[in-house]
């Protein structure tokens, strides 16, 4: 059994609490690090994981890209998490690497890579205080409470939560008045299915294109939502019936790729999708036109 460690909380918060603010006046001020006490302060709280756990034997660390995908669902998307990475947050990295196999996938955040890796190859603990993380079927540590197991059924239920309540830290509002509990009471008076969330979004004068933005921007990508040699990522979509499916596919190889289809910088490929549009400045309206509903 392997740990699958979100490693950026980890050495976020251990290179930010070794760094040190020298004033020499006159305008100047220098931002230190002590790498070494930072480097210890990331293997004392990884040795403190398996420990707790009682896994010695392996562990991979994860970490996020530094781009990431969302942003041109939504260039809102983490708008305010914009911050400088403390001193040291690099060479902690690098140093990981020669001890730990580290992963980190092309446009991805850190959470997506856990959801990849643990779909791909279940039967692993992810160790993560994200909540995030209980979209993903298996066994979960938030590093404070006992591990639990997720099953399928609540992972999904929880994706849909997540869709309706929205999350204001990440930048993606949800339903407006709409919080984890009654999110909660929604599916379980409708039934735990996509609908009930379009239903939900649709009687507070939304739309089904802003329940799907939500639901992509929401989404921790699993195995099947991305693709390891291309860096493509495939957004999640409402399941179809295998009809449709055979259309979706169809018009998938027959689509000439258009600029919002393309990231030349990563080189990712959305695929084109019915009903919504992957283009950011589409992501930036539904996000503003329910800004204004809200506010109104």
């Amino acid at each position: 059994m392997t740990l699958l460690i979100d490693a950026d909380y980890i050495v976020y918060k251990a290179c930010a609490a070794n760094e040190t603010e020298i004033d020499y006046g006159d305008d100047v001020i220098v931002v230190t690090s002590n790498f070494s006490d930072a480097y210890e302060s990331v293997l004392n709280e990884l040795y403190s994981i398996a420990d707790c756990l009682g896994c010695y034997d392996d562990s991979i660390l994860f970490f996020s890209d530094s781009r990431n995908f969302r942003k041109l669902l939504s260039p809102t998307y983490k708008g305010q998490r914009n911050r400088k990475k403390p001193c040291g947050y690099k060479r902690v990295i690098n140093a990981l690497k020669k001890d730990y196999q580290v992963i980190s996938y092309k446009g991805l955040e850190a959470d997506d890579a856990l959801g990849i890796y643990a779909t791909k190859f279940p039967g692993n603990i992810i160790c993560s205080p994200d909540k995030d993380m209980r979209q993903i079927p298996g066994e979960l540590f938030n590093l404070t409470d006992p591990v639990i197991t997720i099953t399928p059924e609540e992972a999904e239920e929880w994706f849909f939560i997540q869709t309706m309540a929205g999350d204001q830290t990440d930048g993606y509002g949800g339903i407006p008045s709409i919080g984890v509990k009654r999110a909660a009471a929604i599916l379980k008076k409708g039934g735990c299915t996509w609908e009930t969330v379009v239903k939900a979004y649709e009687a507070k004068d939304l739309t089904a294109e802003d329940a799907l933005l939500n639901a992509r921007l929401a989404r921790i990508l699993q195995h099947e939502n991305y693709d390891e040699r291309t860096g493509t990522v495939f957004y999640w979509t409402p399941s179809t019936s295998a009809r449709a499916e055979d259309a979706l596919l169809n018009a998938r190889l027959a689509r000439i790729l258009q600029h919002e289809n393309y990231d030349e910088r990563t080189g990712t490929v959305f695929y084109w999708t019915p009903s919504t549009s992957a283009r950011a400045d589409d992501g930036a309206a539904l996000q503003d036109e329910k800004a204004e509903r809200h506010a109104a």
